[in-house]
């Protein structure tokens, strides 16, 4: 696993072996930031069940402000940490090790608004979607045109709609797939 582009492209980025921390895979991370590359200079970014980081620091590679990293394993939120010391990213971060729920709700509390949140729970987790996907829409998290990234796998759908959550796209490669949320 890598990093795709940007000041830390091609650096290596650890993960650990097993069923509960799966990192989006590099070439669907490639596709997630073809899809927005133009937008991610400059903006905040909330990255739900963080597991390696991935995703986040592909943000902050692409020149993302900032990065709020959610990951409540404990093992997982020290991998994100080392991912980030790894590459000597010493700021424009916060890493939270929450569950997803109370860590939203913390930043929501702090007057975070976000640009881009990318949430992808273990797969298993169908309840996991709703839960966060109808927290966001109801929070003041999400900034004027944001985009809420949802990876799942392309047997599990989480649905078109969340309160004013529309999804407006949707992309599939391979087991998984990236559906795309925004405030209608």
């Amino acid at each position: 696993m890598r990093v795709i582009a940007g000041q830390y492209r091609s650096r290596r980025l650890k993960s650990v072996p097993g069923a509960d921390l799966r990192p989006t895979s590099d070439r669907l991370r490639e596709t997630l930031f073809n899809v927005v590359a133009r937008e991610v200079p400059a903006s905040v970014w909330i990255d739900v069940f963080a597991g390696t980081g991935a995703v986040g620091i592909e943000a902050l590679s692409r020149g993302a402000r900032q990065v709020y990293f959610i990951e409540a394993g404990k093992s997982a939120a020290a991998l994100v940490r080392q991912n980030l010391a790894s590459l000597g990213i010493s700021e424009g971060f916060e890493v939270l090790e929450r569950e997803a729920e109370p860590g939203l709700r913390l930043l929501d509390s702090q007057g975070v608004v976000c640009d881009f949140c990318f949430l992808d729970p273990p797969y298993r987790m169908h309840g996991a979607y709703e839960r966060t996907l109808g927290f966001l829409c109801a929070s003041r998290l999400l900034g004027r045109g944001a985009s809420v990234i949802a990876e799942h796998d392309k047997h599990f759908d989480p649905g078109e709609r969340f309160g004013a959550l529309q999804r407006y796209r949707k992309l599939k490669q391979g087991d998984a797939v990236l559906s795309f949320y925004r405030v209608q």
